[in-house]
């Protein structure tokens, strides 16, 4: 058996790890996932969540009404086709929920912790709010994300976006 030359076998392990960073550069932007950090330097902790979209008003209205458990990992995004300003509330949502709010920049702008189950009160995120990831009650915390953290994700606008799909 012989063997490959250098230059092959160079060239080859090259085109694995450029293959790899981009694969790894597009994982936070895969369909149905949304990636948070809170700093832009090396080591900075990414935290992922699982996400279903409410894209129409009829999706947004209904929310996680009647939703009776959602994995610790899992949320909804809701997005809204220009920034806006959006008021939540939790009629009908049967677990306590965070409620992130963020610009099309995919900044997080206000986080509404624990908002209580059965609870008609309006929850004010904001008159820029482009789209608003609801997560478990207590969530947000334990995931360190606080007002200025940001947020990656393919429905997000990329032009305008802080943290875009192709950077690392």
């Amino acid at each position: 058996m012989t063997a490959l030359p250098r230059w092959l076998r160079v060239a080859t392990v090259s085109a694995f790890i450029l293959i790899w960073q981009g694969v790894a550069a597009q994982a936070g932007c895969a369909p149905g996932r949304v990636e948070f950090r809170s700093g832009t330097g090396a080591g900075t902790p990414v935290v992922a969540f699982q996400v279903k979209y409410a894209r129409t008003d009829d999706e947004r209205t209904r929310g996680l009404m009647n939703v009776r458990h959602l994995d610790a990992d899992a949320g909804m995004l809701f997005l809204f086709g220009t920034p806006q300003s959006v008021s939540f509330w939790m009629h009908n949502t049967l677990i306590p929920l965070d409620m992130v709010f963020l610009d099309r920049a995919g900044r997080v702008t206000r986080i509404a912790e624990k908002a209580k189950p059965m609870d008609d009160t309006p929850i004010f995120g904001g008159d820029k709010v482009f789209a608003v990831l609801e997560v478990n009650g207590g969530a947000a915390a334990h995931a360190g994300l606080r007002v200025g953290a940001q947020m990656r994700a393919g429905v997000m606008p990329q032009s305008a976006a802080l943290w875009r799909c192709d950077a690392r």
